[in-house]
């Protein structure tokens, strides 16, 4: 019952940091303008994201815009996308896997360490996706803050943390708890003693003789 609590739990978190890897990447809230000077009245917050920037007036109109070049972006910017777009489709095929090993090791019970061999592919997956979230994320969270107390910067350029990152760090947090959960898992199942799951070789095959009467085996007559 443990292992199956874990590999249920594993799947919630993989399942989460899946979707909030997508939310994260999709948000434009990565960095957000800050708001210093508190003897004015702010009336635009400026968001800055991986696709779009946004302006909001007041929180009633909101107008964003894709950014028009590729090529005139930075290339972190550029390095980030990469990373967030390889992150989501690997979230995906790591969700898949675990749906897969967690399916057969519920309905079979043959050899475990065959079995679970979907549960360690998924558990890597889950790791690397989530150190692949982790980079982006912490990358612009870390040059935010060093621009923010710099004070080369000037005060109008100067930028917050936005929701995503923190989505973003919560969903690397959920993929990388998955992963670790799977990866014990597989641990753990080969660990097992295989004389619990025997497998059926030529010299234990036995033909059935007469009724009532003594199997004959197999290897008698060549």
């Amino acid at each position: 019952m443990a292992c199956c609590a874990l590999q249920i739990t594993g799947l919630i978190f993989g399942g989460v940091g899946m979707v909030g890897t997508l939310v994260a990447t999709i948000m434009p809230q990565w960095r957000v303008s800050a708001h210093i000077e508190s003897n004015i009245v702010v009336f635009e917050t400026i968001w800055e994201g991986l696709w779009m920037n946004c302006v909001s007036q007041m929180g009633i109109r909101l107008q964003c815009k894709f950014y028009k070049s590729i090529l005139a972006l930075p290339p972190s910017l550029e390095a980030f996308r990469a990373l967030m777009c390889i992150a989501v489709l690997l979230s995906i095929i790591a969700f898949l896997l675990a749906i897969v090993g967690v399916k057969y090791t519920h309905r079979t019970k043959e050899n475990p360490q065959s079995i679970s061999i979907f549960i360690l592919v998924a558990g890597i997956a889950f790791l690397l996706t989530g150190i692949l979230v982790l980079i982006p994320v912490s990358w612009t969270g870390g040059s935010i803050i060093r621009d923010f107390y710099n004070p080369k910067v000037p005060t109008p350029l100067k930028r917050e943390l936005g929701a995503a990152l923190y989505v973003g760090w919560a969903s690397a947090a959920l993929l990388i708890a998955a992963g670790a959960m799977y990866c014990s898992f597989w641990c753990w199942a080969g660990k097992l003693p295989k004389s619990r799951y025997p497998s059926l070789s030529p010299n234990r095959l036995h033909k059935p003789g007469s009724a009532g009467g003594p199997s004959v085996s197999m290897q008698a007559y060549v």
